[in-house]
């Protein structure tokens, strides 16, 4: 069945976005904390030149991040430092066009070059990821919030932990502690209005949609 639109948005300038993604079959994504550490590795080579990442947590056979996309003059800096470019980064270069394109290219690649390595590491072969990748825009303030706790939440939806500060695999620690990230950190505690109502909130937040049960839409 097709996916529908909203699943599909376009990556935009300055927009910001749920991405998220399984395995075909529902297989394992990850089979030990290197190919955890890996991954992350692969996502900051081919997509940190185009977008800033709030937010992240890995699933046995899944992911998250919320992201944003950066500015056409961030993108076009980055770009004109190199003598020799791909086709599509000409393209969006040369034609003044949206970095939709190149930003469907540069996913493709990072889930590419994981793949390749993980089917070499676990003598696998075929397609890993299911295609293609869900992307939602957040357009809504509430929706913002919603999918920060949500993506830090998500292994105790799964019934990975009880609790979710205790998970590794997630942004959560890196969020709240002192420590160097390449993550948005100021600009999310900033939206939350400080540190401890960022850690208030997704308390909060967490435990209400689980006694609850509310759905969130992902």
């Amino acid at each position: 069945m097709p996916l529908a639109e909203k699943y599909l948005a376009d990556l935009t300038e300055g927009n910001v976005y749920h991405i998220y993604n399984r395995t075909n079959n529902r297989e394992l994504l990850f089979r030990s904390d290197e190919n955890r550490r890996f991954f992350l590795q692969r996502f900051t080579h081919y997509l940190s030149p185009y977008l800033g990442t709030y937010c992240w947590c890995l699933l046995p056979n899944h992911f998250h991040f919320l992201i944003e996309v950066k500015s056409a003059e961030e993108i076009k800096k980055w770009l004109q430092q190199f003598k020799t470019l791909k086709p599509t980064e000409k393209i969006y270069l040369e034609e003044n066009v949206s970095s939709a394109l190149l930003l469907e290219k540069a996913f493709h690649q990072f889930f590419t070059s994981y793949s390749m390595a993980y089917n070499k590491m676990h003598k696998r072969t075929g397609n890993l990821f299911h295609r293609p990748f869900k992307r939602i825009e957040v357009s809504r303030d509430s929706y913002f919030t919603q999918a920060v706790v949500y993506i830090h939440a998500n292994p105790k939806k799964h019934k990975l932990v009880d609790d979710f500060t205790k998970y590794r695999w997630s942004s959560w620690h890196s969020l709240i502690s002192e420590a160097s990230t390449p993550l948005m950190r100021k600009e999310l505690i900033d939206w939350f209005g400080s540190k401890e109502q960022l850690i208030k909130t997704h308390v909060d937040l967490s435990q209400y949609y689980y006694e609850s049960e509310v759905a969130i839409e992902v």
